[in-house]
């Protein structure tokens, strides 16, 4: 009887501990990780965009600093840290330069870039691209009087690069450098027509909305 007994006691705590590993286990692979969504989302830079933007733009031949000012519209996409974009852009400024016999005045200034950086995270850092025209004005002296020649739109090119910074509620500001040249602009004197290469240097600040 005894033998009997213990034989029946060690079974018993045999299926309790059986029972005890499968609980276990059923409480190991019954409760289920569910995702966080309270997760801060990762910043981009994808989307259209259009702002303004205020500078000074260096002449190459010239002493003075003259003030620039106009409007950008464009469009980026980002994929992992990079960044790529088209923008295009008009400006007006009040440049004069003196060049053999006279002078060049330049007013008004279209551009199309393209745009390529990395963003880290509300912060884009990028280098430009692209084309421009530009409306040159030549003026000559004469009888102690300058005369005007005839307007001409010159196409050129352009590089630079930036940083943008960007805030909530789809407002971002940027810093840029353009480097413009326009090659071969014509110019007369009233008896002879030339060319002379206007390059300038141009740096401005811009705000943007997203959207």
């Amino acid at each position: 009887m005894l033998f009997i007994k213990r034989k029946t006691c060690c079974v018993g705590v045999s299926i309790l501990l059986a029972c005890g590993a499968s609980a276990a286990d059923l409480a190991d692979y019954s409760v289920h990780s569910t995702p966080s969504y309270d997760a801060t989302r990762t910043f981009s830079w994808t989307g259209a965009y259009a702002g303004l933007h205020g500078g000074v733009a260096f002449p190459e031949f010239s002493k003075h600093a003259v003030p620039s000012v106009g409007a950008q519209m464009g469009l980026n996409l980002q994929a992992g840290s990079i960044v790529v974009g088209a923008e295009l852009e008009g400006s007006y400024m009040n440049n004069e330069v003196r060049v053999l016999g006279g002078k060049v005045e330049s007013r008004f200034r279209g551009a199309a870039k393209a745009k390529a950086g990395l963003g880290f995270d509300r912060t884009l850092v990028y280098g430009i691209a692209g084309v421009t025209t530009t409306e040159f004005e030549s003026r000559h002296l004469e009888k102690d009087k300058w005369k005007s020649g005839p307007d001409n739109w010159k196409q050129g090119y352009l590089f630079g690069g930036g940083v943008e910074q960007a805030f909530s509620g789809g407002v971002s500001v940027k810093i840029e450098y353009n480097c413009v040249m326009s090659n071969g602009v014509p110019f007369t004197d009233g008896r002879i027509s030339s060319k002379s290469d206007l390059n300038d240097h141009v740096i401005r600040g811009g705000l943007n909305f997203r959207f």
